[in-house]
């Protein structure tokens, strides 16, 4: 493909300082504020009384700190947490966009696309690094291949990571969007149409794509790690600015959520099968073999490689707007690790 995409360093650096300038001054206020509260006897003060956030199967660290209650804990009865369900990384997107959440969780390709298309959100932390898309065909399909998808129909969810992965197989083969037929169907639904033969293939998502394993013998006939970005939590600038007191009791709880999984990957595995409905035969495929919570939470240059590698797929799609030059800017201003680096220092 020949389109480049070039990152405008000076930008990111001068951006970076003063988000993190910025944003360490509101922290050490909030801090100051927090140590005289306690100091005083009173109860903690916060810079707003709600907090929304989602909650999602592909978002495992989310199912801990919803089940464990660390949000509320840390927050206690003076903020309201508001927890919200998202079926895939563009109802994610869409709730941020509206104000319906303060935090919510999307594949870091979703992430770009929704930032290069105007929406005001920031990645402030990294929950996975997963593999948790795959090209998926019915047990008797005739399909082998990435090249075999030509012609046929295939469902996918737009503006997520499946539908990304779908691009970038397809241009292994020398093919396009173009040379199949796309049912843009949300991930619970492309499976069903799989298993109905209503399509020939689907671009899977995990929990969802491992149950149609093994519950109907689906097929993953075409994998890449390499082709999935990472799990990106992403925060309205709105939030971010405003209220960055809440915004680090957050990413503290993800850090949090994360050293618990990591110690406790079938008691994971065990509140993945509750909440999506699945075997704790699958959730424990898809936690121990396909998640890979043990990865920094802190977002820099190892996501932004990644994003580089998918922006030129997302460019000659059309699913930017303002083409190379918004997802160049979107690229300089979608990092902001100041939250993280803190919650995991020491």
């Amino acid at each position: 493909m020949s389109t480049t995409i070039r990152r405008t360093v000076p930008a990111i650096i001068v951006a970076g300082a003063m988000m993190m300038l910025a944003t360490g001054c509101v922290a050490g206020e909030n801090a100051a504020a927090s140590e005289e509260t306690v100091a005083s006897g009173g109860a903690q003060e916060w810079s707003t009384d709600t907090l929304s956030i989602d909650f999602a199967t592909y978002n495992p660290l989310s199912l801990i700190i919803k089940d464990q209650g660390l949000l509320e804990e840390a927050l206690g009865d003076s903020v309201t947490v508001e927890w919200v369900q998202s079926a895939g990384s563009n109802k994610a997107n869409e709730f941020l966009r509206a104000g319906s959440i303060d935090v919510g969780s999307t594949a870091g390709s979703a992430a770009l696309l929704a930032r290069a298309n105007g929406s005001p959100i920031q990645v402030i932390d990294i929950y996975s690094q997963p593999e948790w898309s795959a090209i998926v065909v019915p047990a008797d399909s005739d399909i082998t291949s990435v090249a075999d998808l030509a012609g046929k129909s295939v469902a996918a969810t737009a503006g997520t990571d499946p539908y990304f992965f779908l691009l970038q197989a397809l241009e292994t083969e020398g093919l396009t969007v173009d040379d199949i037929e796309v049912q843009n169907l949300q991930h619970a639904d492309g499976r069903s149409a799989l298993e109905a033969g209503s399509v020939d293939a689907w671009a899977g998502l995990d929990p969802i794509m491992a149950a149609a394993e093994v519950e109907s013998g689906a097929q993953l006939i075409y994998r890449n790690v390499n082709f999935n970005s990472y799990g990106f939590l992403n925060a309205t600038e709105e939030f971010i600015s405003e209220h960055a007191d809440v915004a680090q009791v957050v990413v503290d709880a993800y850090e949090e959520a994360r050293a618990w999984a990591l110690e406790n990957p079938e008691e994971t595995a065990a509140l993945l099968a509750e909440v999506a409905g699945i075997d704790v035969e699958v959730a424990n495929t898809v936690i121990q073999e396909r998640s890979n919570l043990d990865v920094s939470g802190v977002p820099g240059d190892d996501q932004l490689a990644v994003l580089e590698i998918i922006a030129p797929v997302l460019v000659a799609s059309d699913a930017v707007q303002g083409g190379e030059d918004a997802i160049n800017a979107a690229l300089d201003t979608i990092i902001n690790a100041t939250f993280a680096e803190k919650a995991t220092k020491g």
